[in-house]
């Protein structure tokens, strides 16, 4: 019924030319064979394949989700083709080593291409991006004769990966999973255990899967296993074993033992594992033992961009339908025309639907420009010439992290809840693709660490990383850009909004950061407004960007449709800082006092 709907390649161009500059990361010898002509055929590929393959069965395996029949999941064979596309056009191998048959590619257009698949198609996105991390770990952290095994089919797509974090008991709680590992005396180890919402647990789309699984080694009286994630170890466990011969062989010990039925994301089978219960389970250890998490959290931050990057896309799509839909719609009519033999007019017509289009403009864009942001800092952190900078892009991105996977997670899906609304009854219907587009963006403020463990990271270990050097490196950086905005009159009134904001969360920061060990935990009971007030001004440092950016290139030798969009960006620019920015005064108030409503709230009184 709809067109697809995925993603604004001038928004996109905006945002990699004149906003982010990556072009010159072609000056560094990690990607000096790229030019922007490379990335630009690079994201039309992706843009092709994301209409094509992806697009067109987002609804069908959202309506047909994945089935198990007791010994075999089915999944629309959509999907498969889909991916093997993704994988043939060598997506998988994007920011993989040129040794390793990769293309090196920038981080910024790595999440630029995931972008447009992921606003295609969420849950067919899910397996590659899955896969991805998989390999980064099996290429950083792997034994070199496992990293040569593996390495290749997964960069190639005949082996997927998965991510096995989740137990039934612990739920966020990793320091009590209980799968735990033995060693087999071959260099080998037997794993005993269950996990639980694993995405691409089990399924035919590839010849093989490689699990990542945390687990806890085994101790001894005399060598006891480290308490809490101190004791956690990273072990490779594939579905079939190796046949000796580079092949594929018999099945391992990892055994399906359900499917989980979700709200969204249906087309990404949601499994319940069980390791060494049918037969051995058969895994090789990943790093140091006892280091597991300090190898997934070498792919956390690249994780979590990418949870964030997921729930802007979903957001920025249904912005992109509810404007068609207003666009086309007729309905009503103006307050100085309103006699019936007069024809309706376009409800983009109406000024309410104006405001809703303009927040999800705000948030939807806003959102991916954050996202981009922070890939940028990855590249930086990673090839910047100069060790300070390097420093510097890694203390912003620390800080920065628990802002990018929660932001877009809850703004991303009040651009949803706007989306439906503007398509008025119709929205709440199937009829229309925004419906499922909500429910999809649901997830995100639970996965890859939930909104509230975001905040807590924040509040209770980031604002103090260092000494307080990467908050202070955070609010330096937002002052560079408010004062580069002093040489634009149409900035004036945003820049000044701004830094009021900047100015009244750095004193309440200050306070935060002073209180004694004893009333942490109180403290820690406002982190969820923490968090949601410092996103909401690096949101609108991200949108003061974007409006110098537009500033600078807006003069009257702009043809009608380059001026038509630089005043839109200058325009969101401007609803977000009137109407988005002015809440951060109410939250410090919240802050500075103390509140301990939450806090002393008794469970009796519910």
């Amino acid at each position: 019924m709809t067109e697809v709907r995925i993603i604004s390649r001038r928004d996109l161009s905006f945002l990699i030319d004149d906003v982010l500059s990556v072009a010159a990361l072609t000056s560094r010898p990690r990607f000096a064979e790229h030019n922007r002509a490379t990335f630009e055929a690079v994201l039309d590929t992706a843009e092709r394949l994301a209409a094509s393959e992806f697009a067109p069965h987002n609804r069908r395996s959202d309506e047909a989700e994945p089935s198990w029949d007791g010994r075999v999941v089915t999944i629309i064979p959509a999907v498969k083709a889909a991916l093997d596309a993704f994988s043939a056009a060598g997506f998988l191998a994007m920011r993989a080593n040129a040794a390793d048959g990769g293309a090196q590619l920038p981080e910024t257009i790595v999440q630029a291409v995931m972008a447009m698949f992921m606003a295609a198609n969420i849950a067919t996105s899910a397996y590659p991006m899955l896969t991805q991390a998989a390999a980064n770990l099996v290429a950083n952290f792997a034994a070199p004769e496992q990293r040569a095994f593996w390495l290749k089919p997964m960069l190639e797509g005949r082996v997927f990966g998965t991510m096995a974090l989740t137990e039934p008991q612990a739920g966020s709680s990793l320091a009590d999973l209980r799968t735990s590992a033995e060693p087999a005396g071959d260099g080998t180890w037997r794993l005993t255990g269950s996990k639980i919402f694993i995405s691409g647990g089990d399924h035919e789309l590839s010849d093989n899967i490689v699990h990542m699984v945390l687990a806890k080694i085994k101790g001894t009286p005399e060598e006891p296993t480290p308490a809490g994630v101190k004791g956690i170890s990273l072990f490779l466990v594939p579905k079939y074993l190796p046949d000796g011969k580079g092949g594929r062989g018999a099945r391992n010990g990892v055994t399906l033992t359900g499917l989980i039925h979700k709200m969204g994301y249906r087309g990404t089978v949601s499994t319940m594992l069980s390791f060494g219960e049918e037969r051995p389970c058969v895994g090789w250890l990943v790093g140091r033992p006892h280091q597991g998490l300090a190898c997934m959290f070498h792919m956390m931050n690249e994780a979590r961009i990418a949870v964030g990057l997921g729930a802007a896309m979903l957001g920025y799509a249904g912005y992109l339908h509810s404007l068609d839909y207003a666009r086309t719609r007729q309905q009503g009519r103006p307050l100085a025309a309103k006699e019936p033999e007069r024809p309706p007019i376009s409800i983009i017509a109406h000024a309410d639907v104006r405001r809703m289009l303009l927040a999800q403009k705000a948030y939807a864009e806003g959102g991916l420009a954050l996202c981009l942001s922070a890939a940028r800092l990855v590249d930086d952190a990673k090839t910047a010439p100069l060790d300070e900078e390097r420093r510097r892009a890694a203390l912003l991105l620390g800080i920065l992290i628990p802002i990018v996977k929660a932001w877009p997670s809850d703004y991303g899906i009040a651009a949803n809840q706007l989306a439906i609304q503007i398509h008025g009854g119709y929205g709440y219907t199937r009829d229309y693709p925004v419906e499922q587009l909500l429910r999809d963006n649901r997830l995100n403020p639970i996965h890859e660490g939930t909104n509230g463990i975001q905040a807590i990271d924040l509040l209770g270990r980031k604002i103090r990383m260092e000494g307080g050097r990467a908050f202070a490196t955070l609010v330096a950086a937002i002052r560079e850009t408010i004062a580069a905005a002093a040489n634009h009159s149409a900035l004036g009134e945003d820049r000044a909004a701004l830094g009021r904001a900047l100015d009244r969360a750095a004193r309440t920061t200050a306070g935060l950061t002073g209180v004694p060990e004893a009333d942490r935990e109180r403290a820690l009971a406002n982190a969820t407004v923490y968090l949601d007030m410092l996103g909401r001004i690096v949101v609108g440092w991200i949108w003061l960007r974007q409006g110098l950016a537009a500033a600078m290139r807006l003069d009257a030798s702009a043809p009608p449709a380059e001026r038509d969009f630089y005043c839109g960006k200058l325009q969101a620019c401007r609803w977000y800082m009137r109407n988005e920015v002015p809440l951060v005064e109410h939250q410090c108030a919240l802050l500075d006092a103390g509140d301990a409503t939450a806090f002393e709230m008794r469970d009796a009184w519910f």
